[in-house]
């Protein structure tokens, strides 16, 4: 804690000027002798980082010098206004105890060693850049001869004397040529890589590489999914110790909220999301903020409908399930239908052989809790959930909204790295600069690590959630990364990406041999019918996987699970509702309804069809034998050849075939029968012939000519 006034002294400024910054930053204050806090100073020192006072200097530097210099300055102040002789140590003694003993609210020498902690937040992080090996350096065009001794660890001068040992002519001043550098970093054993230039600005696909030295355990991010009134929030309102319950609408979660735990020592992070199209709709936009799901069952009501969608939602994810049976205390509860139910949704539990843990538990009593967040981190320790904290952080939105105090805020999920008051960030394709940090627990923080859920004031708009963020170093970067995510956004929808029986050729040329399907139907029958028949369909190398099959109308839910999914939507008999049909419509997903099984699997075989690699086989059309080559000026070489069967055609694949070896394998380039120019020849005719790039001919070589036809599946 420091006063207004000190803090003004501390950085070299006037109150007036301080007063504006606060102003400028919502610190509310009354004079001078108001009391600033950790996160009041870290707010005004941000300020002052970007200000033009600070724009030739190094901050840290500074601040360094001044914190170090700040004691030893204050006792000459003593010394000169008391006749104190500093070089006489045991005055200097005198002058330092009288310092200590001064009892003032905001004594110099206790908030300077709360300062040193404040600039902490200042420590530089690693950039987003992937990192790269030790050995390796990075050459920057017109990169300097003073620039490249550093990076070698060694003085201009020796690498002057170097290049001229090259006959090289250069002053320390001047740039480099890369050849010349490659030569000497090799002879310190160093590898030169040219600089290459990552789109970070496209840091949704944008990979990071971390060293693992720089890695360390993050607490696992999970998602508690289930049916309504299943006991969710319960559970979790348990596992918090706080009644949020009470505060929502008949108990009915109405917004994602992102909580921390304690258990054993080590954190949890708990997302509570109010449907799974929620849950789904962030992997739509490309967040798969998720490492483990819940999937929670009363035990006196069992499998139900949104039950089956949770674990169809949970398995699409790919990420490690956990079901937890609540309500067991209750005198109706059925353990074992709940098992029975879980084996025929593709669950089987560990007790019946499987791979999936499943607690008992009363999220009203407690009972068996304990035990699951146990497992929680008996998963997570087998998973080894790892980031690096010591990068710009990188993350993506779980919820956001307009305040009308604030302006825009949003609660984000960091996923990698610290973020730290301060920060410049790109959320989506907005920027801004953390104003404010907040916890889970709503209290002001400086910074927070990976896995943290956090809420950040200081953003331009209101990003949507699932939206990916990425911290940088300074605030120009982040600025020009925004514009450039503006820009190439314009006209086109980033978000959603959908799937239809016409582009799947294009999809399965990214090496996708497997075709997702949603499938609905209208009775039990017709679905396993159509189901098992899609499933059977036997195209090699690629497959159907049905990564949800219901009984019902397609709904909203569906369409998102699709879209994240890359999958097609199959209805039986079923139609979608008409905000369905807009919803597939802003998601790009074609709906495909059928009312005759066949035509489904006929429609389907065909696609798959038109999805695999192509297969071609070589047909002999002709072959050729070479009685006489000429030789002429302008063209060169001619092949003099006659047909021995079959057909010789120009443009058509050939080869030379020379004492049962392959010699040549191209195309017939010109073709002339007599003296004119023809497009085939036939058997028993004589012609004259050039081959594509070819100068090799021998009498009594065969040239085969063939042709590409492809196999029909």
């Amino acid at each position: 804690m420091m006063t207004l006034q000190d803090y003004a002294n501390d950085v070299g400024m006037s109150v007036e000027q301080i007063k504006e910054l606060c102003d400028k930053v919502g610190i509310q204050y009354e004079d001078e002798n108001t009391l600033l806090d950790d996160i009041g100073i870290t707010l005004l020192d941000n300020e002052i980082q970007d200000s033009e006072d600070y724009v030739d200097g190094n901050i840290d530097d500074i601040e360094e010098r001044r914190l170090e210099e700040e004691v030893e300055d204050r006792a000459e102040e003593l010394a000169f206004s008391t006749n104190i002789d500093l070089e006489n140590e045991q005055s200097f003694t005198k002058v330092k105890q009288n310092k200590q003993s001064q009892k003032t609210e905001t004594s110099k020498k206790d908030f300077l060693k709360e300062r040193k902690k404040m600039y902490k937040h200042r420590e530089k992080l690693q950039s987003n850049e992937a990192i790269q090996d030790e050995n390796v350096i990075i050459y920057k065009e017109g990169m300097t001869v003073t620039e490249l001794a550093t990076l070698l660890e060694i003085s201009p001068v020796e690498l002057v004397k170097k290049l001229m040992g090259l006959g090289v002519m250069a002053s320390v001043n001047q740039s480099v040529d890369f050849d010349s550098a490659e030569v000497i970093a090799s002879e310190f054993d160093k590898v030169l890589k040219k600089e290459e230039q990552a789109d970070i600005s496209n840091f949704e696909n944008y990979e990071i590489e971390d060293k693992e030295e720089d890695l360390q355990e993050r607490p696992p991010v999970v998602t508690i999914m289930g049916h309504v009134d299943h006991g969710k929030t319960t559970l979790l309102d348990y596992i918090r110790n706080s009644d949020v319950v009470s505060g929502e609408a008949g108990g009915i979660t109405q917004a994602i909220g992102a909580y921390s735990v304690k258990c054993n020592n080590k954190n949890i992070t708990f997302i509570d999301t109010p449907g799974h199209a929620a849950f789904t709709e962030m992997r739509a936009r490309g967040a798969q903020i998720t490492d483990i799901v819940i999937i929670i069952v009363a035990a006196d009501d069992g499998i139900m409908p949104q039950t089956r969608e949770a674990i169809d939602h949970a398995k699409a994810a790919g990420v490690p399930i956990i079901v937890a049976i609540n309500k067991i205390d209750k005198p109706e509860a059925n353990v074992e239908r709940v098992l029975t139910g879980l084996v025929e949704n593709g669950l089987t539990p560990e007790s019946w052989g499987g791979d999936i843990i499943v607690n008992q538990i009363s999220a009203k009593t407690g009972v068996g809790i304990n035990e699951l967040l146990e497992n929680i981190l008996l998963v997570a320790e087998m998973e080894n959930y790892k980031a690096n904290p010591s990068r710009y952080a990188s993350g993506a939105v779980i919820e956001s909204k307009k305040d009308s105090k604030v302006g825009s805020t949003a609660t984000l999920l960091i996923q990698n790295g610290t973020l730290r008051l301060g920060d410049p960030i790109v959320i989506g394709n907005y920027f801004g600069k953390v104003r404010t940090l907040k916890n889970d627990k709503g209290q002001n923080i400086v910074e927070a690590g990976p896995s943290t859920p956090v809420e950040v004031t200081g953003i331009s708009e209101v990003p949507s959630a699932g939206d990916k963020f990425m911290a940088f170093e300074s605030e120009k970067q982040a600025k020009q990364i925004a514009e450039e995510r503006t820009l190439r956004s314009k006209g086109t929808d980033t978000n959603f990406s959908g799937m239809s029986l016409d582009d799947l050729f294009g999809h399965i040329q990214t090496g996708v041999k497997e075709i997702n399907v949603v499938l609905k139907a209208d009775v039990n029958g017709s679905l396993e019918a159509v189901k098992n028949a899609l499933e059977k369909i036997d195209v090699e190398g690629v497959k159907v996987k049905v990564i949800r099959s219901a009984v019902g109308a397609i709904t909203e839910s569906d369409i998102v699970l699709a879209s994240a999914s890359k999958a097609l939507i199959i209805g039986f008999n079923v139609r979608g509702s008409g905000k369905t049909l807009d919803t597939a419509k802003e998601y790009g997903i074609t709906i495909k309804t059928y009312d005759i099984i066949y035509k489904v699997v006929e429609e389907m075989e065909a696609a798959m069809k038109g999805m695999l690699d192509p297969e071609y086989e070589e047909k002999v059309i002709g072959t050729a034998e070479i009685r006489q080559i000429f030789k002429f000026s302008k063209v060169g070489l001619i092949a003099g050849c006659h047909v021995t069967s079959g057909i010789v055609k120009n443009g058509q694949k050939a080869r030379i075939i020379r004492d049962d070896v392959v010699v040549y394998n191209g195309a017939i380039k010109t073709l002339q029968h007599e003296k004119d120019q023809v497009k085939e020849v036939k058997k028993d005719m004589d012609c004259g012939l050039t081959l594509e790039n070819c100068q090799d001919y021998k009498e009594n070589d065969v040239i085969e000519v063939y042709e590409l036809v492809e196999i029909k599946r």
